[in-house]
């Protein structure tokens, strides 16, 4: 009779745990409302994988597409397989806000606040992840705006952001700028690149030129349309960009703007709209989309959380030629519906087969969007 009742209730307990999961399953692919998503003729997008709070995206030399996260403290590893994802393992937990990834040499580097994390030959442990290597524990330990995208740059270092710890204010000479570092030494000093920058949470480099481009958070408490987040271009280091002094190359802060001019500054080379929350951007290197798009910045925009009226949720590109702008516009838009939000895009990956990856860590996925001629 006990071993009945016993039988009863965990088939009755595995009955119930899979209809919860079921149902969150459905719940979840219920609220992915892709046929929302506007792109230009052509385009197509669908959900590529399933990645809780999915922040930035790097691939492995192997093929393996890791991702960072934030609230959620994982950092993922995605198996994919004839350009789908086969599989989601969770590579390690309980991190700081470990946002960034980045990949080079067979390791894949995290970033955790203050610390940056390698886990070495990595794709060949996916199951087994060996517990990480310290990097360099020398970066700031606030949470306010530490969260840091990361990049290996064309010579081999590794840039890391370290925004200001504030809305807005003086930041010491640790804060407020971008970095770059060895990796190959555990003595490595933080370089800096370049200064008066609020939050930078996304840079890559031209492939043309190799120079350094990236997007930067504006300032809040100054209205709806003030300031511009910003698309800035560092074709060498040294440069400082304003903050907290010039907002958007044109405005003089009203708390900080007295003590220096924007004439001072390097203005933005585009501005992407007010409180947008422009993140991840890369130039498009692929192959499949139309000619026009080659070596455009594809910027995913976060969208506002302190505006009136909501603005960003959305994918833009921007044309750029000679570190001169020729053209903006949006891309993919559709995540937000009214004033209401379904996902926010966070940052984009150019995949092998040209395919360009978006993740979204309000949705909690990857989205894959890819190119095919329209018939005529």
């Amino acid at each position: 009779m006990i071993k009945a009742l016993t039988r009863r209730f965990v088939l009755g307990l595995l009955a119930a745990i899979l209809a919860a999961s079921t149902a969150g399953m459905l719940a979840q692919a219920q609220s992915i409302r892709l046929g929302d998503i506007r792109l230009p003729p052509g385009f197509r997008i669908e959900v590529f994988a399933t990645v809780p709070n999915a922040r930035e995206m790097a691939l492995g030399d192997n093929g393996t597409l890791f991702v960072g996260s934030m609230d959620a403290g994982n950092v993922y590893a995605v198996r994919i397989h004839d350009n789908k994802a086969a599989e989601v393992l969770t590579i390690s937990s309980g991190l700081k806000l470990p946002v960034g990834v980045a990949f080079r040499n067979g390791s894949l580097y995290v970033s955790a606040i203050n610390r940056i994390l390698r886990f070495d030959h990595i794709e060949t442990n996916l199951a087994h992840p060996p517990p990480p290597a310290l990097v360099t524990e020398a970066f700031p330990a606030e949470t306010h705006h530490g969260w840091k995208f990361i990049a290996f740059g064309p010579h081999g270092k590794l840039y890391v952001p370290v925004g200001a710890p504030c809305n807005n204010c003086e930041p010491d000479a640790a804060h407020g700028n971008i970095s770059r570092i060895r990796v190959d030494t555990s003595k490595s000093v933080p370089e800096v690149v370049a200064r008066g920058i609020r939050n930078s949470v996304g840079f890559d480099w031209d492939p043309r030129t190799k120079e350094l481009w990236f997007t930067d958070n504006g300032r809040d408490e100054m209205g709806d349309d003030l300031p511009n987040d910003e698309l800035d271009h560092a074709p060498r280091s040294g440069m400082n960009f304003g903050y907290p002094y010039c907002h958007q190359g044109d405005v003089s802060d009203p708390e900080f703007g007295h003590l220096h001019s924007c004439r001072e500054f390097t203005p933005p080379v585009a501005k992407l709209g007010p409180h947008v929350a422009a993140l991840g951007m890369r130039f498009y290197t692929g192959q499949t989309f139309p000619p026009q798009y080659r070596n455009n910045i594809f910027i995913a925009e976060h969208g506002s959380w302190n505006r009136s009226k909501k603005i960003g949720y959305r994918i833009a590109r921007v044309v750029v030629e000679n570190g001169k702008l020729v053209k903006q516009e949006v891309f993919a838009e559709g995540w937000l519906q009214g004033q209401s939000a379904w996902g926010r895009p966070v940052d984009v990956l150019v995949m092998p087969d040209g395919a360009l990856l978006v993740s979204d860590d309000t949705a909690g996925v990857i989205y894959r969007i890819s190119y095919a001629k329209p018939k005529s």
